[in-house]
């Protein structure tokens, strides 16, 4: 490690603490000798100047925060004496110059992906099964016990093994060989299965959401097919489900089998009508190939979840970088969570396109903190008492760091939540900054890879796109290697770039895009799936 401390932009009067420091050392940082005043944790801050009360924090070359009383130089920051504070935006007052990354090694690189006929390609090729209302997830959760057991998709884990051997009563330890692993009847498909609490009570609109995301889902290029369920009397109703549909894609030409239960007589009559037809979908869809496609074929959701302190720093810019990359490909990367994006709203108004983006984002933005406010919360209490633990203690400072997996490149639309991608560039996206909601909203917004970086390890994954773990830290990918993929530690220890380190992230996209490499959260067969519910329940 080269050093002890680290600056990020050269307005910052905060420095991040890249090592443990204790009270009394004496660094010297930018020419000058810095005395640490208190113990400071890896990945924490410490001021570089003194702080009065009410003197604003920089971090990353923006306002993240106010000190609450008078902290000295070389002293830590802590949620004691620093609060939440972020800079207003009004709109557009300057237009970002920007020079795009040199592609010209990757400009002819394809991956290998299933084309779907509207000219959309996958990285997968799933048959997904779900229901338009929470009545149906008994039916759904049988059909993926029958599905499951039959088709052999998924190994015997070493936890079901653990547990025959218990009940004939064999008390022995795990093995570290591998299960035993069933032959699979198809090669080329998977099939998946989604459940969830909504499609009725609640508010209207809510259902409406909901059609508009499961259709994103269904007009997604990693899927071949699905499969839907539903009982009749629900508030999504089959029709606001085609509509939603027939508004994202009205040409769409996969097969999609929807059944209604009210009108279908037994429970026994309707799961044997489908899983006949059912079956002969997944037939069809396993003759799909993979085939070469450009790299602008990619939509990229960009995640970040148990993020600490060092997530600003090394994965967060590293995944910025393969970001911009793919944008001058002419890829979709996608940027979510508008909670995180509190505190960076200047810079990112000043990078979209036109004024109207610029307006609507503000508008999505605004909307939101209002609504989070008149409901007794607001952004700044978005960190997780995980986040403060490790250093990222107001929104502000959360948001300034998780903003830059997206990168520099020009921002070239604004959606709201269920809205579909269409643009190449970058996309910004409104969802919440849970890692699941956000995720799901990305996957069913086009997203068919995402990137997810963690400085604390998270295990998330989605049913019908492989999702990749970028590790912060190199103590996380050594701790949890079982769902990570990509350790960044290297930037931290000032080993690589994150221009060097977002090359290599670029390429982990292309092989696991390709079927070369299975994400560990496919690995471990992690299928979260999260609706975002924006109204109150009645």
């Amino acid at each position: 490690m080269k050093s002890k401390l680290i600056k990020v932009h050269p307005q910052d009067n905060v420095a991040i603490a890249l090592t443990d420091l204790w009270q009394g050392d004496s660094i010297n940082f930018e020419g000058e000798d810095v005395i640490i005043l208190s113990d400071v944790k890896a990945k924490h801050k410490i001021t570089m100047v003194d702080l009065e009360p009410e003197s604003k924090i920089y971090m990353y070359g923006v306002l993240v925060g106010k000190a609450t009383e008078t902290i000295k130089k070389g002293d830590v920051l802590t949620v004691d004496n620093v609060k939440h504070q972020a800079s207003t935006t009004t709109g557009r007052t300057e237009t970002v110059s920007y020079t795009a990354p040199d592609i010209s090694k990757w400009k002819d690189r394809t991956f290998l992906g299933y084309h779907r006929e509207d000219g959309q390609v996958g990285t997968a090729n799933t048959w997904l099964f779900f229901p338009l209302v929470f009545c149906e997830n008994r039916n759904v959760e049988l059909l993926k016990d029958v599905f499951e057991k039959e088709l052999s998709f998924h190994k015997s884990s070493k936890q079901r093994k653990l547990l025959r051997n218990l009940i004939s009563g064999n008390n022995i330890e795990l093995s570290e060989e591998e299960p035993e692993e069933e032959d699979a009847i198809f090669d080329n498909i998977e099939v998946r299965f989604i459940t969830h609490q909504g499609g009725c009570g609640g508010i209207r609109q809510d259902s409406v959401s909901l059609a508009k995301l499961l259709a994103g889902y269904v007009n997604n290029p990693n899927v071949a097919g699905a499969t839907v369920l539903s009982l009749g009397c629900q508030n999504l109703q089959i029709d606001i489900f085609q509509k939603a549909m027939d508004t994202i894609n009205p040409d769409l030409k996969k097969p999609i089998l929807i059944y209604e239960q009210q009108q279908e007589g037994t429970i026994d009559d309707m799961l044997n009508k489908i899983i006949r037809e059912s079956f002969d979908g997944i037939k069809k869809a396993n003759e799909i190939q993979r085939k070469p496609a450009p790299l602008s074929k990619l939509k990229l959701g960009l995640e970040c979840g148990g993020s600490d302190g060092f997530s600003g720093i090394s994965a967060n810019p590293s995944l910025g970088y393969a970001s911009d990359l793919l944008s001058a490909l002419g890829g979709s990367p996608i940027l979510s969570e508008f909670p995180e994006l509190c505190g960076v709203e200047q810079e990112l108004v000043n990078r979209c396109v036109d004024d109207e983006k610029a307006k609507r984002f503000l508008e999505l933005m605004r909307a939101y903190e209002d609504a989070a406010e008149a409901s007794g919360s607001g952004f700044d209490m978005n960190p997780s008492p995980g986040n403060i633990k490790d250093g990222l203690i107001t929104d502000a400072m959360k948001s300034a760091g998780a903003a830059k997996k997206g990168g520099t490149s020009p921002i070239q639309d604004i959606l709201d939540y269920g809205e579909y991608v269409t643009k190449p560039g970058l996309n910004l996206l409104c969802t919440p900054g849970n890692d699941v909601e956000s995720t799901t909203a990305m996957v069913g917004s086009g997203a068919n890879v995402v990137v997810f970086t963690t400085g604390l390890g998270t295990p998330t994954g989605n049913p019908i796109a492989p999702v990749i773990k970028v590790a912060s830290n190199s103590i996380l990918a050594g701790r949890m290697p079982d769902i990570i993929d990509i350790d960044t530690g290297a930037v931290i220890k000032g080993e690589k770039t994150i221009e060097e380190m977002g090359e290599e992230i670029l390429e982990y996209i292309i092989a696991v895009a390709s079927g070369e490499t299975i994400a560990k959260a496919d690995q471990n067969n992690q299928n979260d799936f999260i609706p975002w519910k924006r109204g109150v329940s009645l």
